[in-house]
């Protein structure tokens, strides 16, 4: 437990609980305890209100895996979005990231992990059966939103094989230069990216 002399045991427990939060320290721990003491009690009444219930409220959805109120989430549940195309990501916030762009029409796969065999990660760690099912029922495009780390990488590659004869399209989100960057703050493997992602300039300038 953590310890701070005079801290009364109350505290310590609050303390010591958002310590195990990612990015939280022990003293950035006891500045938010300090702060929910210091505040009205209906509020911090209202915050442990809202953390009871948030496994008892939210889960995931049965057919692609994101966050979901009841059985289904919004996005499987409507029906003007194109359900033949399924963006492959690997955690349910990066479904929240896809939908800032307000883009994208289709469904959603989430995989609750990525392959990772230095962390024990294959594929029987993610939500593959369900995407099985859903390719094997006449998918027409599977885009590989994986992230553009080594293991992240890797994932995209193994569905690619994995599907490459499943009769469906498979694409792969571009990666490269982001819209108003400079170049002189891009790492190598973005320039790397960008240039092999090049397109033509009059498909640029279109």
């Amino acid at each position: 437990m953590i310890h701070f002399p005079g801290m009364p045991a109350p505290l310590g427990r609050v303390v010591e609980m958002l310590s195990t939060l990612p990015g939280v320290g022990p003293k950035t721990a006891l500045r938010l305890g300090l702060n929910l003491l210091s505040r009205p009690a209906g509020e911090t009444a209202a915050l442990a209100a809202s953390l009871k219930s948030l496994h008892e409220l939210v889960g995931f959805c049965e057919v692609c895996g994101c966050f979901a109120e009841q059985g289904f989430c919004q996005y499987c549940d409507d029906p003007k979005r194109e359900a033949r195309t399924v963006c492959l990501v690997e955690q349910p916030v990066d479904v929240l990231m896809m939908e800032r762009s307000h883009s994208y029409r289709g469904h959603y796969h989430v995989l609750h992990g990525r392959l990772s065999p230095v962390d024990g990660v294959g594929p029987e760690q993610l939500n593959l059966a369900a995407l099985d099912a859903r390719v094997k029922a006449g998918l027409k495009e599977l885009i590989l939103a994986t992230s553009a780390t080594v293991d992240g990488e890797a994932t995209a590659h193994y569905f690619a094989r994995r599907y490459r004869d499943a009769g469906l399209v498979i694409s792969r989100i571009a990666r490269g230069v982001p819209e108003g960057g400079e170049l002189e703050y891009l790492d190598e493997h973005t320039l790397s990216r960008a240039l092999d992602q090049r397109i033509s300039w009059d498909s640029a300038s279109l």
